[in-house]
């Protein structure tokens, strides 16, 4: 109970840091673009309708019986979230190493930020994802989603990513200070896992093993949650959110005591 009182009063004495970092990448991210945080209305759209274009119409992807628009946007906001945050995580600590040299920091507080920053362009893309939804009531796909009360679970499946995210940036940003092969290695990894995260594919094209061994994903998990509620208007079972749950607290569990364990050793590395 005292390391949790810790925690949160380091969050309280280092926030004002923590939005400068965030407000600093915003700047970052965006300086001399033109159409600035639009970009993060409008690059979900583009890249959906480019992959809607490819998979759809080229490659002839279908889910039966749900929106396939919907299905592909669901999945590419999620994955694209994780896929950005814990690479921004994972090279946070190294790229801030003058400032850790000059004065002490609690260094976990560069991967939370960068977690944290992404996580608000996560938020903005889900105003173009809630705008598909409404469309299709207007003939967008040939499936109509119906918004409903289950979507109240949504924050919370949102929540558990974002846990389990924070988890794999502590671990990622605490390996890349002793082994900056992991930024190359990751990138592999990460291409790997987006194409065994059923994105833009059924579950259902797979041999069943591959669909057992598939449980274990743990992107799986978080995307069909979502999707159970978006696309079929039915609330996850109570087992699927225990394990979202699990997931997410494990990872940050597992991220964070690998990063206390080795936080003090970072000055000699970077």
């Amino acid at each position: 109970m005292t390391k949790v009182k810790a925690i949160f009063g380091n969050f309280k004495r280092y926030w004002f840091l923590m939005t400068q970092l965030i407000s600093r990448d915003f700047k970052v991210k965006y300086k001399r673009s033109v159409l600035g945080i639009l970009w993060s209305l409008l690059n979900p759209i583009l890249t959906m309708a480019v992959m809607a274009v490819v998979f759809s119409h080229m490659f002839r992807f279908q889910v039966e019986g749900v929106n396939y628009i919907v299905y592909l946007m669901t999945g590419i906001i999620m994955f694209n979230y994780f896929s950005q945050a814990s690479r921004d995580a994972m090279t946070s600590v190294v790229e801030n190493f003058t400032l850790i040299n000059k004065v002490y920091i609690p260094k976990y507080i560069f991967p939370v930020a960068k977690c944290l920053f992404v996580g608000i362009d996560f938020l903005l893309t889900l105003i173009p994802w809630v705008g598909i939804i409404l469309l299709s009531y207007v003939g967008l796909g040939e499936h109509t989603c119906y918004i409903n009360w289950y979507y109240l679970l949504l924050p919370y499946i949102f929540f558990c990513m974002l846990l389990f995210t924070l988890g794999m940036g502590l671990l990622l940003s605490c390996l890349s200070v002793f082994l900056r092969d992991i930024w190359h290695i990751y990138g592999i990894v990460l291409t790997l896992w987006n194409y065994l995260t059923p994105v833009f594919y059924s579950i259902e094209i797979l041999p069943p093993k591959l669909q057992f061994l598939m449980q274990f994903n743990p992107l799986y998990q978080f995307l069909t949650a979502a999707r159970t509620i978006v696309l079929y208007g039915q609330a996850p079972s109570c087992q699927t959110l225990l394990i979202l749950g699990a997931l997410g607290i494990g990872m940050l569990a597992i991220g964070s005591l690998v990063f206390k364990k080795n936080q003090d050793k970072f000055i000699y590395y970077i």
